[in-house]
């Protein structure tokens, strides 16, 4: 062969990786369903996430959570806090801590609009759902977010069990 021209399977195995991220990108959808019951979403964003090795893996084996997660601003970046990712199985001395900040990445123009907004009262940033793209990155979707009320809250259940006994009378 001559040089600088790749071999015919190289090309192959490039494919096969991407598809399998592709596969991967469909499957892990980690959602934070507390967060529609106890706030109105008023607008989301996408982040990246700063993460280790073994957070990752873990994250590909569905083993987080957003339950109890919320954003917040140091100096002039965000961070995503007690968003719990467990422990690698296969992980030694390296494995992360399970609760840790974690950075989150938005773009320069992002980042002073959500400051610029939580600044007003009654609203908060909350991590709506984890997920990978089709590249293979973890994204971390926040919204903007302000909290309801006890009769929202009462409202909103209503509304759900009106549609559910709708959707059992139309079986």
């Amino acid at each position: 062969m001559t040089p600088g021209v790749k071999k015919p399977y190289s090309l192959f195995l490039l494919y096969s990786r991407v598809k399998d991220k592709t596969a991967m990108s469909g499957k892990i959808n980690i959602k934070n369903k507390k967060a529609s019951f106890e706030y109105f979403l008023l607008e989301k964003f996408e982040a990246g996430l700063v993460l280790t090795g073994t957070e990752i893996k873990s994250i590909r084996a569905g083993k987080a959570s957003l339950t109890e997660s919320y954003c917040a601003f140091s100096k002039h970046e965000l961070f995503v806090r007690n968003m719990h990712i467990a422990p690698y199985s296969h992980g030694t001395y390296n494995n992360h801590e399970p609760k840790r900040e974690r950075k989150l990445l938005l773009t320069a123009r992002e980042l002073k609009k959500l400051k610029s907004r939580l600044e007003e009262k009654g609203l908060t940033l909350v991590p709506t759902r984890l997920f990978i793209n089709e590249k293979g990155l973890a994204k971390l979707e926040i919204a903007l977010a302000k909290g309801k009320k006890l009769y929202d809250k009462r409202e909103t259940i209503k509304k759900k069990d009106i549609q559910r006994e709708i959707d059992r009378g139309s079986m």
